[in-house]
């Protein structure tokens, strides 16, 4: 169901952002302006990066198999490094346009339709940041979170250039400086999405407050202080693997321990929804 939403998020943000495209497009080539033309594309480039995030989703809501024993989960988290990716290219591309501005001392000039439009397509990418940002919270979805800043991102670069339109006709310089600092939110953005999903694929330690979680956990299913330790955590998108050790008296039975390992395992399912695998350690070694 999560998973549903996620994708039903996606198809209507691939739609809103071909229609940007089209009336960025055409009010761009009615007031002759390059900036707003290029705007046009860099919509169209979140078409894309949605695209990106749909094929996650969708192959991350397949189940396990013979070769994909833990699911496809990290397809979305390959998605979410393909947006961040995106989001360099275009704020390089942003970095580069502004610097030129700057050499050629060029001024922009533009008209109502352009003014109108770009209010309208600051409004509607705002819209559409907020809402992917808060259903990839809700679904768990990393993938959605970073087509929500990308969403964010042309929304910003929108009002960019609504600034200039009204700054602009003061400062010469303001478009190309403002392009400056945008590009560098873009940067730092692709820098946040990059770092948080590769350090997923790369594996992660847990952290203070599931392993305090889990310790706690620990005195519900045994009276025996069992002291778990040597965490390993390996997510899988929605899926998530842990295992860990415990200590148990070596006078108890090898069907004794099971049992307490078992239903520590269960609850730490209905609990946590983390599939856990405990290896059990006798206190006598």
């Amino acid at each position: 169901m999560e998973n549903k939403a996620g994708i039903k998020a996606t198809f209507g943000s691939i739609f809103l952002n071909i229609f940007l495209f089209a009336i960025k497009l055409w009010a761009g080539i009615v007031s002759s302006s390059v900036a707003i033309i290029a705007d046009a594309w860099h919509t169209l480039s979140d078409s894309i990066s949605s695209v990106a995030v749909l094929i996650g989703l969708k192959v991350s809501a397949k189940p396990a198999d013979e070769e994909h024993p833990y699911g496809h989960g990290r397809a979305e988290v390959i998605a979410s490094i393909i947006v961040g990716m995106l989001l360099a290219i275009i704020g390089f591309s942003f970095l580069k346009e502004s610097i030129v501005k700057l050499q050629t001392k060029s001024e922009v000039e533009y008209g109502t339709i352009a003014v109108v439009v770009t209010i309208v397509s600051l409004l509607v990418k705002e819209f559409m940041a907020q809402y992917s940002i808060i259903i990839g919270k809700r679904t768990n979805s990393k993938s959605m979170i970073a087509d929500g800043w990308h969403h964010r991102s042309d929304a910003i670069s929108s009002l960019v250039i609504l600034v200039g339109i009204f700054i602009g006709r003061y400062y010469w310089w303001i478009d190309g400086v403002l392009g400056i600092i945008v590009s560098l939110l873009l940067f730092y953005t692709t820098y946040s999405i990059l770092k948080e999903n590769i350090s997923h694929l790369l594996g992660e330690g847990i952290d203070n407050e599931l392993r305090d979680e889990i310790v706690l956990l620990a005195k519900e299913v045994s009276e025996f202080e069992m002291y778990p330790h040597h965490f390993l955590v390996h997510q899988y998108g929605n899926h998530t693997e842990m295992t860990f050790h415990i200590r148990l008296p070596g006078t108890l039975s090898i069907h004794e321990a099971h049992e307490i390992a078992t239903s520590y395992e269960i609850l730490i399912k209905k609990r946590t929804n983390i599939q856990a695998t405990v290896h059990i350690d006798s206190l006598d070694v």
